[in-house]
């Protein structure tokens, strides 16, 4: 069998985690890992492990799974689909789903590539639920209540403030798909509380949903990645009223992430070139196996 041959781009909680699915994964070999430092400072866990600053450093990628900050994917992504690679990446603002979708297909296509985008568990797996949800009831309403848990895009959000050495963003949910941010920073030494809270609530990460931001003296004493969703949904099928489903999990965060990025790193390689959610491609895509003995199994 031919493995898959995939390079881990960043190497934060979500890559750290990602080479873990990765070695867990019986089709896929590993590359290299692609850190802004390359090999200086190379953590100990690394020292068997091809690391370079640029993807360009490693040969016969064929898929790039994008373990970096959401506002550094699109970036990225066009790196390495101009070169032929195949992407997938945990974009996490849902509002710019489409938008990034548009950007990257024309470019994955013209270099016959393919790119997985949003593809954490929400948006991401818990996306593959609520259409599943709304196909069962076409008519009717449906919420998503996250938490309480650690947000990783949010945190990493705040920490990039200027004047924010930590922060820890907590999502805690009010019911009916609506949320409270919990917000806990440290401080660099001479910036002001008030000014710091001010930015963070005009970040669209936070502008729709009621923050609070408060000064700790240490984050990491506050600090874990667990968290967890329900999904529900109330409707109607065909003329059928009072139809109710409901999906609960709870989760480590940047490990789930991780999975599912491997899982659709997989997928990437049976698609056709172009720019994809996880809605658009097939479930069965993302599993490791033979296709007749996974529909014999999961059928």
């Amino acid at each position: 069998m031919k493995k898959i041959r995939v390079a881990i781009v960043g190497y934060g909680n979500i890559g750290k985690y990602a080479l873990d699915a990765v070695d867990a994964a019986p089709d896929f070999e590993l590359v290299g890992i692609v850190r802004r430092k390359g090999a200086e400072d190379k953590p100990a866990e690394l020292a068997n492990i091809n690391v370079v600053k640029d993807i360009k450093e490693l040969k016969d990628v064929d898929v790039a799974i994008l373990a970096t900050p959401t506002r550094s994917v699109e970036e990225y992504a066009k790196q390495c689909l101009a070169l032929g690679i195949n992407t997938v990446d945990s974009f996490d603002i849902h509002t710019s789903i489409i938008d990034l979708r548009r950007s990257l297909d024309p470019i994955a296509k013209q270099n016959k590539a393919v790119s997985i985008i949003s593809a954490g568990w929400d948006p991401g797996s818990d996306s593959i639920v609520r259409t599943l949800m709304e196909s069962l009831a076409p008519k009717g309403i449906s919420y998503t209540n996250f938490g309480p848990g650690r947000s990783m895009g949010h945190s990493v959000c705040v920490r990039s403030k200027k004047g924010v050495k930590d922060a820890l963003s907590m999502t805690i949910p009010v019911g009916e798909g609506i949320h409270r941010r919990m917000v806990y920073v440290e401080l660099e030494e001479g910036y002001k509380l008030e000014d710091v809270a001010k930015e963070i609530k005009a970040d669209p990460y936070f502008a729709n949903d009621e923050t609070h931001v408060f000064q700790v003296e240490s984050v990491d004493a506050l600090n874990d990645v667990g968290h967890g969703v329900n999904l529900t949904r109330k409707g109607v099928s065909g003329k059928t009223h009072n139809q109710l489903f409901e999906f609960n999990m709870k989760i480590n965060n940047p490990a789930l992430t991780a999975q599912v990025l491997v899982n659709v790193a997989r997928a990437s390689m049976r698609q056709q070139p172009g720019c994809y959610t996880m809605v658009e491609i097939p479930v069965i895509d993302m599993l490791y196996g033979d296709r007749e003995d996974l529909i014999r199994h999961l059928v």
